[in-house]
């Protein structure tokens, strides 16, 4: 069944469903959740509202955990609709919604940037005798990011500490991120000092998002500089963090270029297409025939696809 499902052979899965039903065999929730999932995701939503009418039928969705799945389910294949409709059936049938039901329910909506759903949900969830945890405060911290509400992210990151939860990676990521889309350099450099203090280890999500926004002012020394301190953590460089830099370094000459190239094969970090022909454009620019060369050959040799320009 999961083979089927994974396989994106949807209708197959259902006559083997259906097969089994006639031979007196019942498929298990988890199975079934598999299946719904898939069907909804590629637009079979007729298919997917007879596969959950025919777990209603089984009686597999009769529990609060079965409830948490099945609006898990409807979160992740993006239909909040059914999702909330499914946890006000599950109150009217007796069922009280847990934290998980709340989370699950709050990170669908703030995803799909339907934040004062999103917050509502947070009170009725006070409402109900439960406690946040930082899930429920990652998720509407995110959600604010997303849309840009940055400033109202930090108050509800502050809400947060006052609850006596501690940010991890996701939370200072995740405002790292959002402050330098808006270009508040010295703000976000001094949470990524703070995630330090705390003992909390950046990612190179957070590092690359400073490293392309100093890439973007031209101040190549500060972008270094984090490059550096990313280096000195354990972190490795992707094809992002040096896109940031060879976008910002077509006046700096063609050995910084043909170095970067090369630095990335050393550090475990092979160019991708992209990245090999934003390099060979650069050397074009520059006139630096024999570097374009050198290095439009070991990308072919990789089985690179070059912009046809470079390709000859």
């Amino acid at each position: 069944m999961v083979c089927l499902v994974k396989g994106a052979n949807h209708k197959d899965t259902c006559e083997m469903s259906e097969s089994f039903r006639k031979l007196g065999l019942k498929l298990g929730v988890d199975s079934y959740l598999l299946l719904l999932e898939a069907l909804y995701k590629d637009g079979q939503s007729e298919e997917g509202d007879r596969i959950f009418d025919q777990m209603t039928v089984d009686g597999l969705i009769s529990s609060v955990y079965a409830y948490n799945m099945i609006i898990d389910c409807y979160c992740r294949a993006k239909m909040m609709d059914h999702a909330s409709a499914n946890f006000r059936d599950m109150q009217l049938k007796g069922f009280t919604p847990n934290l998980v039901t709340f989370n699950t329910l709050i990170n669908g909506h703030c995803k799909d940037g339907a934040i004062a759903k999103a917050q509502e949900l947070l009170e009725m969830l006070l409402k109900n005798g439960l406690k946040p945890d930082i899930i429920t405060f990652s998720s509407i911290i995110d959600g604010l990011c997303r849309i840009n509400r940055t400033w109202e992210a930090f108050e509800c990151f502050n809400e947060m500490i006052e609850w006596g939860i501690n940010p991890n990676a996701i939370v200072y990521n995740i405002l790292i991120r959002s402050l330098c889309a808006i270009g508040d350099v010295s703000r976000s450099t001094k949470l990524l000092r703070r995630m330090q203090k705390e003992g909390i280890s950046p990612e190179t999500y957070s590092y690359n998002a400073l490293i392309q926004i100093f890439c973007r002012m031209n101040d190549i020394k500060k972008a270094k500089k984090m490059f550096v301190s990313m280096s000195r953590s354990g972190l490795n460089p992707d094809s992002y963090t040096y896109s940031a830099f060879i976008e910002t370094l077509s006046e700096s000459g063609r050995l910084e270029e043909t170095k970067m190239f090369y630095s990335m094969e050393a550090n475990g970090c092979p160019p991708d297409s992209y990245v090999c022909n934003l390099i060979i454009k650069k050397l074009v620019l520059q006139d630096c025939i024999e570097d374009t060369k050198n290095i439009a050959e070991k990308c072919r040799q990789k089985g690179m696809s070059l912009n046809p320009v470079f390709n000859s």
